[in-house]
């Protein structure tokens, strides 16, 4: 069995949303929310297949993309970190980043969390400008003095939620635009 001696520790956070993680988070986004605008419209249509399923079966399908994205994002933080501290011979998992990924499990079970009780509540036009201020909240949470270009993303994502708040209808083209947000972010921010 191998030790990894020539790791050494080092006091950043390695999960880092940016470059070419951030691409992959956008279009896991753009697919996600492409995949639910497509089966909702489905639903709502009398001759499409989906329109002859139940709303929970929708809203399990819903629910079950949000998951996929979130698994998908997850990962993404993942190897592009394993990727920056094999590259720098870092420990992936130190405390800081530790910490972080703690946060981000929290913050995101928080976000699940809330838009569930505004789904059962009935508040469906919401459900996106909810989402978008605790994302612009999230990324605010994780800006810090190394990450100060967060603070655009995140305010595109409260500006958005602004704007999904006052034309719900809206709500897809508001996370497309967060999506090429991201992408955006990580080709410019390497």
């Amino acid at each position: 069995m191998r030790k990894n001696t020539y790791l050494h520790d080092n006091n950043d956070v390695n999960l880092i949303l940016k470059g070419f993680t951030s691409v992959l988070i956008g279009i896991y986004m753009i697919i996600g929310v492409y995949l639910i605008q497509t089966i909702l419209t489905g639903f709502l249509i009398d001759d499409n297949p989906l329109g002859m399923l139940s709303a929970e079966i929708i809203e399990l399908f819903c629910i079950g993309i949000l998951f996929l994205v979130f698994l998908g994002t997850s990962v993404a933080l993942i190897f592009g970190g394993r990727r920056i501290a094999k590259k720098f011979q870092y420990r992936l998992w130190n405390s800081k980043t530790k910490k972080t990924a703690f946060h981000y499990l929290l913050l995101v079970a928080m976000l699940f969390f809330t838009l569930m009780i505004l789904m059962n509540a009935g508040m469906i036009n919401a459900l996106t400008p909810t989402f978008l201020i605790l994302y612009a909240l999230f990324l605010f949470r994780l800006k810090n003095k190394d990450r100060k270009q967060l603070v655009l993303l995140s305010g595109l994502a409260f500006l958005l939620a602004i704007c999904c708040f006052f034309i719900p209808s809206y709500w897809a083209f508001t996370l497309y635009i967060l999506g090429f947000g991201h992408m955006v972010y990580g080709v410019i921010i390497r």
